[in-house]
């Protein structure tokens, strides 16, 4: 049975991402979530008794490299790089206000 999403659904949906749709943009979306929504639906139709679950598609039985624990570049070096560095002697990054901004 196909997953019935509403306007209303969608106008929710939309605020809880502080997202300002318009009306088109509301039937749009309401019929690509549902079609989406169906979707995933069908999917749990599938048989899956017989599959064996895995964590993560390439064997990890043997890894690329060993996890050594090593050096990290010299402060001074790693901060050469930053184009807007604190102050000398500060350590750290200065980066643009991106939350609340």
């Amino acid at each position: 049975m196909p997953t019935r999403l509403t306007r209303a659904d969608t106008v929710r949906i939309a605020a809880l991402a502080h997202l300002k749709l318009t009306d088109a943009e509301t039937e749009l979306f309401t019929r690509q979530l549902g079609a989406i929504l169906d979707y995933a639906e069908k999917l749990q139709e599938v048989d899956t008794g017989d599959t064996t679950a895995i964590w993560h598609p390439v064997s990890t039985a043997s890894p690329l490299r060993n996890d050594d624990a090593r050096a990290s570049l010299p402060r001074d070096d790693t901060l050469s790089n930053a184009p807007d560095a604190a102050p000398a002697g500060l350590g750290f990054f200065r980066v643009p206000k991106v939350i609340g901004s």
